[in-house]
């Protein structure tokens, strides 16, 4: 009977060590499953933008072949215009040389017209001594006549048609250039915007292909949490504490405290010789409480120079936080955390202001922690 009531008291202890940490690892479980949920959700809405993008990029893509054709059948009639306006000016120059052959004869004719006096065609006519070559005298000067007058206003009128043409061509090439360089504008607009699309469907597959992995990660996490909670409630030990992954909470991480941010990621620290900060920094009232940004164990609590008081949490693989300059510290090193649990409280910063210096660290390098906390 002793033996029994030995073996009933160590059960009972077994099960009332058993109970916080099946509390925390349904916790945990819920919160996987929430979380899930919000990355199918996230994968639902990329698939849906990137169908959108896949219609708006069919639709730039005929935009631009669109443009392109007007282009090509701009350049062709500019191309035509300018050739046009060459032959004009070929002609404008054979005119004009033409004029200059002739011009000699026709001054010529002119000055010696001239020296007969104002009546030159009759005195030329009166001139003429045999009457039996005045008719012939008489056809020949008015065919001179006629013939220098064709000639000038032939001269004349097919100098002002070329005139006309050249300034209608003039204009047809100025209008077609302003087409043309207006068509290249809109067909380099299209282009652009259909590499633009092309570039935001890229990150967006980017993007779902992480959220696949994500989701991944935690559905392994979630499984890993189901079978310790089987052998809690099978009374069998388990392995290990039961834990999530950091990455598939990014954009969904606690903030470590409440205030703004006054120094932002990878800008010049105060102090330091004005090196580039790995992290950020937080206006807080001194002693406010800091708490954990997720699940994890304390690798490191203590003064480290440059941060002061600083307590680093370890959350899996090369994951890690960093909080630094602490008034004071409330966990020990090896201590498991719980995501928001209190690692002690604000001091002075490098800045000398009151407020804390947040660091994270994935797969073993720097990032800024505005992508990795839940947005304001």
């Amino acid at each position: 009977m002793k033996l029994i009531s030995t073996l009933v008291v160590f059960a009972c202890a077994a099960l009332l060590a058993q109970t916080p940490e099946r509390e925390r690892t349904e916790a945990l479980a819920r919160r996987a499953t929430v979380r899930l949920l919000e990355l199918h959700q996230e994968a639902d809405r990329l698939a849906a933008e990137a169908r959108t993008l896949l219609g708006d990029l069919r639709r730039l893509e005929v935009a631009r072949q669109i443009k392109a054709e007007e282009l090509r059948g701009v350049a062709a009639e500019a191309t035509a215009a300018t050739e046009a306006l060459a032959r004009i000016d070929t002609d404008i120059q054979r005119l004009e040389q033409q004029e200059q052959a002739e011009l000699p004869a026709l001054r010529a004719r002119v000055v010696e017209l001239y020296k007969m006096g104002d009546g030159g065609y009759v005195r030329l006519l009166l001139s003429t001594s045999d009457a039996r070559h005045l008719a012939q005298a008489s056809r020949m000067a008015a065919a001179l006549a006629k013939r220098d007058r064709d000639r000038i206003a032939g001269h004349q009128r097919r100098r002002a048609e070329i005139v006309t043409a050249r300034s209608a061509a003039q204009a047809r090439t100025t209008r077609l250039r302003a087409l043309r360089a207006e068509a290249e504008r809109a067909e380099a607009a299209a282009t652009r915007a259909v590499e633009d699309r092309n570039t935001l469907l890229e990150e967006i597959d980017r993007r779902r292909d992480l959220t696949a992995r994500l989701a991944g990660e935690l559905q392994s996490a979630q499984q890993d949490l189901q079978a310790t909670l089987n052998n809690l409630a099978d009374g069998r030990p388990t392995e290990a504490p039961a834990a999530l992954p950091l990455g598939p909470f990014r954009g969904d991480l606690l903030w470590p405290v409440s205030g703004q941010v006054r120094v932002g990621f990878g800008a010049r620290r105060p102090a330091a010789g004005a090196a580039l900060t790995n992290g950020i920094e937080i206006g807080a009232a001194e002693g406010s409480a800091v708490q954990a940004i997720h699940d994890g164990a304390v690798a490191f609590a203590g003064t480290f120079a440059g941060y002061g008081k600083l307590v680093i949490v370890h959350h899996g693989a090369q994951n890690f936080s960093l909080y630094g300059q602490l008034l004071d510290l409330a966990v020990a090193r090896e201590a498991r955390v719980e995501r928001g649990q209190t690692l002690g409280t604000t001091g002075v910063s490098l800045t000398g202001s009151a407020g804390l210096y947040f660091e994270l660290r994935v797969d073993g390098r720097p990032v800024d922690p505005l992508q990795w906390l839940e947005p304001r």
